[in-house]
């Protein structure tokens, strides 16, 4: 058994949600860059110079990459063996996205009750997912997310019967209709499978997969190219100008569902699909 005092997941959180909205991971960074080399419209061209050139002075000014720095979502994979001492474990990841807005000057977007809309002044409460898994250490992942591409989501719950294609189309119509409201060039992540909530769980935490890395499974790998190539076929290209690469990734998850249904989900991120992790 492992003891982790939980004002280390206080700090750790901390850095993350500062960390996550100053710098894009490595991946995503070049993913944009090939975008860029693809781009046919000037005009496409002249706004990826724009992204690039804001993601450069992000990091050189230690300034966030976007000006709405998100709800934080928190996912936790905790090992088994692990014992958490020294308080509350949620109250401790509250304290340091409270911290990491705070002490970062993120913008801070979170309202109490969301018919009431007072903000909360922090950015607190997350969303946190936590998985138990093997072993004696902790992996957290914080993953920012704006609401200009988060209002943009959608579920359907779909039956058995529908053909590959049909989900397809689903998926590419979900961005046909967001258009520029999600900062294109986008990424997407698409959850197929498990129930209502754990649809919508796995096109979130697509988001969070590298955009370098396909799924391990061909039949999925090869819908994600598929349903890619559909989208930058809209024309909406970059910031909603026109060109042809409207989007930059789809990342794909998939779970076990129940006989009698076929839930897919559409989680769209805006080119600064930001995640960062660590692990203690």
């Amino acid at each position: 058994m492992r003891e982790i005092d939980v004002s280390v997941v206080t700090q750790t959180v901390k850095e993350l949600c500062i960390k996550a909205n100053r710098v894009l991971p490595q991946d995503m960074c070049e993913c944009i860059k090939r975008g860029a080399a693809a781009e046919k419209s000037p005009v496409g061209k002249s706004v990826f110079d724009d992204i690039l050139d804001n993601l450069k002075a992000a990091e050189q000014e230690t300034l966030p990459i976007c000006q709405d720095t998100g709800m934080a979502v928190i996912f936790m994979d905790i090992g088994q063996d692990v014992h958490f001492v020294g308080g509350d474990l949620e109250e401790a990841v509250n304290a340091g996205v409270s911290a990491g807005y705070t002490d970062g000057l993120l913008r801070k977007s979170v309202v109490s009750d969301p018919l009431e809309r007072v903000n909360t002044g922090d950015n607190t409460p997350a969303v946190l997912h936590i998985r138990i898994v093997a072993g004696e250490s902790v992996k957290i992942v914080c993953a920012p997310k704006g609401f200009g591409s988060e209002n943009m989501s959608q579920l359907k719950m779909m039956t058995p019967s529908v053909t590959r294609e049909e989900i397809v189309d689903y998926v590419v119509n979900v961005c046909a209709q967001a258009g520029s409201n999600p900062c294109p060039p986008i990424v997407i992540g698409v959850g197929i499978g498990g129930d209502f909530e754990k649809c919508a769980y796995l096109a979130k935490k697509a988001l969070c997969r590298p955009v370098s890395q396909r799924n391990p499974k061909p039949l999925y790998a090869e819908l994600e190219q598929q349903i890619l190539d559909k989208i930058n076929k809209l024309g909406i290209g970059p910031q909603g100008f026109g060109g042809t690469q409207t989007c930059l990734a789809v990342n794909i998850e998939q779970a076990p569902t129940h006989i009698a249904g076929l839930p897919v989900s559409v989680n769209v991120g805006c080119h600064v699909t930001r995640h960062a992790e660590a692990e203690i």
